[in-house]
């Protein structure tokens, strides 16, 4: 089966010829530079050969056009570190324009998405969106962020219209350069974080009001990032793939794929496993939960980016896994 087929299928709970799988990582110092972003994507799927490109810069591309600065300090998840936040006071939220993708840091990282998709052309592509509260967070930092929720509610809403209608441009512009989804990152949909009424003021709508304008795509992903996510909240969303920590935090993969219509996305533990463990450990993670899941509505992946120094003895095992599995 071609990739497209295999993922299609799979979604479907189809029967396909080995199930699919995806690992994806940063690439810290070259996601600051859209050629060498590109170059380096294009590299890695062509070492490991997946059956899905989940593009992934630095979280800051969507926000640098509105003040925010950070820096790269050495985090082994390739993370950067944000140094400037341009959103202090309540008002400034007010004062955010909408972003023309045709602009700026935006523009250029079209511009990688633009190379990858040209290199790549048989494999599916998905570009990573963060949610609006996502990125409101990283332009007011994670405290502010909270305080302005709940006691200038209003201000922030403000903002967030302004992020939403900022990214429904940027996933339209993606769009017309071929990607075949979206990779779309919820990161305060969280117990530990909210309340489920807070998420639904805050951040389901615009989750919705955002993921409206992918509905054409035929590879959507839901990333639900953190512990005790709030999994019922988002399980009817527009999408095709749910990925969370399943090896962290409940649900567990197979009670997440009895909740959803589409396909579940993860079974390998990315620290314990794909970091500290073994070639062989990896492999019998991941027939665990082609077991557990039946191999079916089910991609192999991490329910977040693979750390930058996992062994590529482990990366290159998630993938032997699959065919093993045939």
């Amino acid at each position: 089966m071609e990739k497209r087929e295999r993922l299609q299928a799979a979604i479907r709970g189809e029967a396909v010829d080995r199930p699919p799988v995806a690992l994806w990582r940063h690439f810290p110092v070259a996601d600051q530079d859209p050629t060498l972003l590109a170059e380096a994507v294009i590299e890695f799927q062509r070492r490991f050969d997946f059956d899905f490109v989940k593009i992934t810069p630095a979280s800051s591309y969507c926000v640098r056009d509105w003040g925010v600065e950070d820096r790269w300090e050495g985090d082994t998840e390739g993370t950067r570190r944000y140094t400037r936040h341009p959103v202090q006071e309540p008002q400034d939220w007010a004062a955010l324009p909408i972003l023309d993708p045709a602009r700026g840091v935006l523009r250029e990282h079209l511009e990688a998405v633009a190379r990858i998709r040209q290199a790549l052309p048989e494999v599916p592509i998905v570009v990573t969106v963060f949610s609006p509260l996502a990125q409101a967070k990283n332009l007011a930092g994670s405290d502010r962020l909270l305080l302005h929720l709940r006691r200038y509610p209003e201000a922030l809403e403000r903002g967030l219209r302004t992020i939403a209608e900022s990214t429904r441009r940027f996933i339209r512009a993606a769009l017309e350069l071929g990607v075949d989804g979206i990779f779309y990152a919820v990161q305060h949909a969280s117990y530990l974080l909210l309340s489920a009424e807070e998420y639904r003021a805050f951040g389901r709508r615009y989750d919705l009001a955002v993921l409206e304008e992918a509905v054409s795509a035929w590879l959507n992903i839901l990333h639900l990032h953190g512990e005790a996510v709030m999994f019922d909240l988002c399980a009817d969303y527009p999408v095709v793939v749910w990925n969370w920590h399943d090896r962290e935090t409940p649900p567990a993969l197979e009670e997440g794929q009895a909740i959803v219509r589409g396909a579940v996305l993860g079974g390998l533990s990315r620290i314990q496993t794909l970091v500290f463990g073994t070639p062989q450990d990896v492999e019998a993670e991941a027939r665990e939960a082609i077991v557990r899941t039946g191999g079916r509505r089910f991609i192999l992946g991490t329910g977040c980016v693979v750390p930058i120094h996992a062994p590529e003895v482990n990366l290159r095992a998630a993938r032997r896994a699959v065919e093993h599995a045939a």
